[in-house]
């Protein structure tokens, strides 16, 4: 039997809902030192600014935004 687990949490950006592995999404470093997520749209938009001042996009790691299999 296969089994999934995802995490929750707000945005660290534009604090909406979302749901991820916690493995593999985005973070960024809060003012209280610790790592919090980052939403697709937000790696998205940052990343388009990044992409238009001539930096490198932030990766964003497959299956970020997904459910974990856990064996």
């Amino acid at each position: 039997m296969t089994t999934y687990i995802h995490a929750i949490a707000r945005c660290i950006c534009c604090g909406v809902i979302f749901s991820f592995n916690p493995d593999r999404v985005p973070s960024t470093k809060a003012i209280n030192g610790e790592r919090e997520p980052v939403c697709e749209r937000c790696m998205t938009t940052l990343n388009v600014r990044r992409k238009a001042q001539g930096l490198e996009p932030f990766a964003i790691l497959d299956g970020a935004y997904e459910a974990k299999e856990v064996e």
